[in-house]
């Protein structure tokens, strides 16, 4: 198991007791909440492979991108 990923255990607990005392907004909340940290935990997962393959991290220093203006 990922270093991170322990905090999707911790969501699937916190919904199970949510629908268990029928806080059934928070439950669908929390469904949601884990989606989000289960694609956030891949991020940074697949961003620390690409560092350790030699590439530039998507903070790195590449001087053109979003953001950037573009004048004529």
């Amino acid at each position: 198991m990922q270093q991170n990923e322990w905090i999707l255990d911790v969501l699937s607990d916190l919904k199970s007791f949510a629908m268990a005392n029928g806080l059934n907004a928070l439950a669908e909340q929390l469904d949601d909440t884990k989606l989000i940290a289960a694609a956030e935990i891949a991020s940074k997962h697949e961003e620390a492979l690409a560092l350790s393959n030699g590439r530039k991290g998507r903070f790195g220093t590449h001087l053109g991108g979003a953001g950037r203006s573009q004048r004529a």
